[in-house]
């Protein structure tokens, strides 16, 4: 199993840009599809963008299209959520998680512990 911890959150402004990083330690990184999702108060937690095990291919919600990339560094053992353009809405609690298909998030797991990302207006 993979161990995965989050970082890069934090209070921006609107039109800001902000990178989060999701460091991975155990079993091997490459392995595993990675994804990035976010929980904003009162709402339930959403898939955001996810990278195949190669990095090769990608998949964002449609919110997030052309404001954010997800890459990956495996020999850093390192996800990373470029988030661009950010909108207030784009507040959240940002999760990494760890799958074996990008086109399956509801079966990702070794969730983070989050890291916050707040958009002032």
């Amino acid at each position: 199993q993979v161990q995965l911890v989050e970082s890069g959150g934090g209070l921006v402004q609107a039109g800001g840009s902000l990178r989060l990083s999701c460091a991975a330690s155990g079993r091997a990184f490459s392995s595993y599809a990675m994804g990035w999702f976010r929980q904003a108060p009162g709402k339930e937690r959403e898939s955001v963008a996810a990278i195949s095990m190669s990095g090769l291919t990608t998949k964002y919600a449609d919110s997030v299209k052309g404001r954010f990339t997800i890459s990956r560094d495996n020999a850093k053992n390192t996800v990373y959520l470029q988030m661009n353009s950010l909108k207030p809405e784009d507040t959240a609690v940002y999760f990494c998680a760890a799958g074996l298909s990008i086109y399956r998030p509801a079966d990702f797991g070794s969730w983070g512990q989050g890291t916050q990302v707040t958009v002032s207006s």
